[in-house]
């Protein structure tokens, strides 16, 4: 399977000629990630994961495409029947050919005075879980996290023992848009605090590279866009 990083915490999904695009919101170029896919999938409502314009054009552009995703997102694109499909906590799908696990309920406490949207995250193939703006940890294990490493809902401590309950094999950065440049390079640093224990490799991509996901001992391969210094596999050492 590949996994291209697109921006913010959007990313695209290849497997056997097959596309899926996981939250294509406005902080991405949300019409480019969803041209050619098969199906789209979004955690949750707010903008910066759901781009309903592009998602609207994409579904009436191409009648072989669906969504995925859960009542409050559905709910915006009711005129498209039976290709928009309501996910729950629990459910064990096949999506365009790809195996995905739902896990998860709600998005992370921003403050009290906020409420709650509901959230999903995704786990696909067995390999890679999207947890939308969430700290869900799935019941299964996971190879490849993408780890959101910014939001008003984040916090640094919170997120490095949210890498090391999930214990992945590799982790790649998610929701990343909103940092400068000192930003993505001290949340890069944390992200190799949050792996110390384990060791394992972590990542800030930049976006629009594409790596093969291979076993969970193997290095992934970067299949596209060559590393910056920032972009290339963080240990502590």
């Amino acid at each position: 399977m590949r996994f291209t990083k697109l921006g913010h915490s959007c990313v695209r999904l290849d497997k056997d000629g097959a596309v899926l695009v996981i939250d294509p919101g406005t902080f991405t170029d949300a019409a480019a990630a969803l041209d050619g896919a098969a199906a789209v999938m979004v955690t949750h409502e707010h903008p910066d994961h759901l781009d309903a314009d592009a998602i609207r054009a994409a579904l009436s552009n191409d009648p072989e495409l669906t969504l995925w995703a859960n009542r409050s997102v559905c709910a915006q694109f009711g005129e498209f029947g039976d290709r928009v499909h309501e996910v729950r906590h629990g459910d064990a799908l096949e999506v365009a050919g790809f195996s995905v696990h739902v896990y998860g309920v709600d998005h992370a406490l921003i403050h009290r005075d906020i409420p709650l949207v509901v959230n999903t995250g995704f786990l696909v193939e067995g390999e890679l879980f999207h947890p939308g703006d969430s700290y869900t940890v799935p019941e299964d294990p996971v190879s490849t996290l993408l780890l959101p490493i910014s939001a008003p809902w984040l916090k640094a401590g919170e997120m490095i023992d949210y890498f090391r309950a999930v214990a992945p094999a590799r982790g790649y950065a998610i929701h990343d848009a909103i940092l400068n440049e000192a930003g993505l390079g001290l949340m890069t640093r944390m992200m190799s605090v949050a792996a110390a224990p384990s060791g394992v490799p972590v990542a800030r991509l930049e976006p629009g590279t594409s790596l093969e996901l291979l076993a969970a001992a193997s290095v992934p391969v970067i299949a596209s866009n060559p590393c910056s210094k920032r972009t290339k596999l963080q240990k502590l050492r």
